[in-house]
């Protein structure tokens, strides 16, 4: 009667009013009919929990992915070892050392960015036009601090040249020398940059930045690349330095060297020195 017609326990035993041990005696060998089997709507979820630990994935990782309590994401996968060998195990680590990094200091990096951009839009707003005279001081020294100067042992300084990688910079510094009364059609332009990079997409880029023609363009200085040097500045973004060179621009020079000069003796006691 446990094979056909296929009687449940409760069934038999109150059949033939016994009980759990004698039926269980009883029914040694015979499979319980289909039927009576719990449906098994759970075993999707442990081939999920295979597939994630096969993945790489912890047990509490699984368990909070599909839902279910940490016992029985590890019940499921107790008989599979999450490393395969010491290297793996270094790396996994590796891994959860770096997402709990993140999670700890995602929300002090949050603050920093929003505060950044407060900052940036209440003194960017703050510094205004600037005037004629402000552009000259500003310019003077950015040219002080990135372009050629007369050396102790070289006095002359037919041509200025002002070289650097921020576009902000080089903008500020055509400014400044439109300024003085050149136009910048009248320089000339040329590129330092490694051998690696684009080297005509970075002169139109640069080009197209200046306002100027490609015919402004001298032949660039290209750097022999090293594979032994580690360099982050590659890629797209990287369209090397811009050299902006003002031809016969010795007197200019002399007066740029003058306002440098004022400027440094400005309230300062030492201002009277060489420079």
């Amino acid at each position: 009667m446990r094979v056909d017609p296929g009687l449940s326990r409760s069934q038999l035993m109150e059949r033939f009013g016994v009980g759990n041990g004698t039926l269980t005696d009883w029914l040694q060998g015979l499979d319980p009919p289909e039927w009576t089997r719990r449906p098994r709507a759970r075993d999707d979820l442990r081939e999920q929990a295979v597939a994630l630990r096969h993945a790489g994935s912890t047990v509490p990782k699984i368990a909070a992915t599909l839902g279910v309590s940490k016992s029985t994401a590890y019940q499921w996968t107790k008989h599979l070892p999450l490393d395969r060998s010491p290297a793996e195990k270094a790396e996994r680590q590796r891994r959860h050392m770096a997402d709990m990094r993140e999670a700890r200091w995602e929300p002090h990096r949050k603050a920093r960015d929003a505060e950044r951009v407060a900052v940036h839009q209440q003194l960017s707003s703050w510094v205004g036009e600037l005037t004629d005279r402000e552009l000259v001081l500003i310019g003077t020294v950015a040219y002080w601090c990135e372009g050629t100067r007369e050396k102790p042992w070289h006095k002359s300084a037919n041509s200025m040249e002002f070289i650097n990688n921020d576009p902000h910079l080089i903008l500020l510094f055509l400014r400044y020398v439109e300024l003085l009364g050149l136009r910048r059609e009248s320089l000339t332009y040329r590129l330092s940059i490694h051998e690696s990079a684009d080297i005509a997409a970075a002169t139109g880029w640069w080009a197209d930045l200046a306002g100027v023609s490609l015919e402004r363009f001298r032949k660039a200085s290209v750097k022999t690349h090293n594979p032994s040097t580690v360099r982050h500045h590659i890629g797209d973004s990287y369209r090397g330095c811009l050299i902006v060179r003002l031809p016969k621009s010795s007197r200019l020079y002399w007066e740029v060297e003058a306002v440098m000069e004022g400027i440094a003796a400005s309230g300062d006691d030492w201002g009277a020195a060489s420079m």
